[in-house]
């Protein structure tokens, strides 16, 4: 029997408390994330915030690569302030997940950004965000409430990854964020709309795919077994690298290419081709 391929998940770092143990640092990802992947037949790995420039080593393990939703992302590395309402306190996610999405897209491995990953994906490439979606669009869309995901309409684009796998005019997806998409990135289209106009899919070369929504926390395995299938035959054949302006190794980088903590500075773009 053929292995299952290793899809490779990025995790929060954060202090929690336990039984009898507080405030200890935690390397996590809710459990919806590794059942996402064993439901569509992969095998979840694991992957807490690491040194940048180790990220390509990791990828060689794995087969396939899914950035996981979170808090934002700092916004200096699109070379803005930070709005009032943005809450970008993950550094280390921000250093090793802008790599990991570097080193992805160097080497053509096939990649998903669920939420805050479609965000850096967006971002990495070049593209910018929109730091408070409620400034722009009807706040009670898109957000949620507290500690539950809201559910909203989208629209997948004909003719693109995304609306080969979801063909419907549109789909009631779990939703939960206050950011979005605005300047596309250098090589990117979009997959699927809100009907406020709202970017909710991006798409590049191979299977490059971000989401705005959560599929992780709905019953639809479809983009999770597209990851699955693509993962599979990259194991089979040679992996090519996309059409990048950066090296492998500028990928990965060192913090040359990313913000320091403080929050100055903006992250160096890659250009996908096609």
């Amino acid at each position: 029997m053929d292995r299952r391929p290793f899809i490779g998940v990025s995790t929060y770092l954060v202090d929690v408390s336990w039984s009898d143990w507080r405030g200890r640092r935690v390397a996590l990802v809710p459990e919806r994330y590794t059942a996402f992947v064993r439901d569509a037949g992969g095998v979840a790995v694991l992957l807490p915030p690491d040194a940048p420039e180790r990220a390509p080593e990791v990828l060689a393990r794995l087969d396939a690569l899914v950035i996981s939703g979170g808090p934002d992302m700092d916004p200096a590395y699109y070379g803005q302030p930070p709005h009032p309402l943005t809450e970008a306190d993950a550094p280390e996610r921000d250093h090793w997940e802008t790599a990991l999405v570097r080193a992805a897209l160097a080497s053509g491995m096939p990649l998903l950004g669920i939420c805050r990953g479609m965000q850096l994906l967006n971002v990495v490439c070049g593209g910018s965000l929109l730091q408070h979606l409620p400034d722009v669009v009807d706040p009670d869309v898109h957000a949620g409430s507290p500690g539950a995901y809201g559910a909203h309409l989208v629209r997948p684009v004909p003719g693109t990854l995304l609306g080969d796998l979801f063909p419907e005019t549109e789909l009631t997806v779990p939703t939960f964020h206050h950011q979005a998409v605005d300047r596309l990135g250098d090589g990117l289209r979009v997959g699927a709309l809100a009907p406020d106009g709202t970017i909710e899919a991006i798409e590049g070369p191979g299977f490059t795919l971000g989401v705005q929504w959560h599929p992780e926390q709905g019953e639809d395995l479809r983009v999770m077994r597209a990851l699955v299938r693509a993962a599979t035959a990259a194991r089979t054949l040679p992996l090519e690298p996309l059409d990048l302006l950066a090296s492998a190794a500028e990928a990965a980088g060192t913090a040359a290419a990313a913000p320091a903590a403080s929050g100055t500075g903006t992250v160096t773009p890659v250009r996908v081709g096609g």
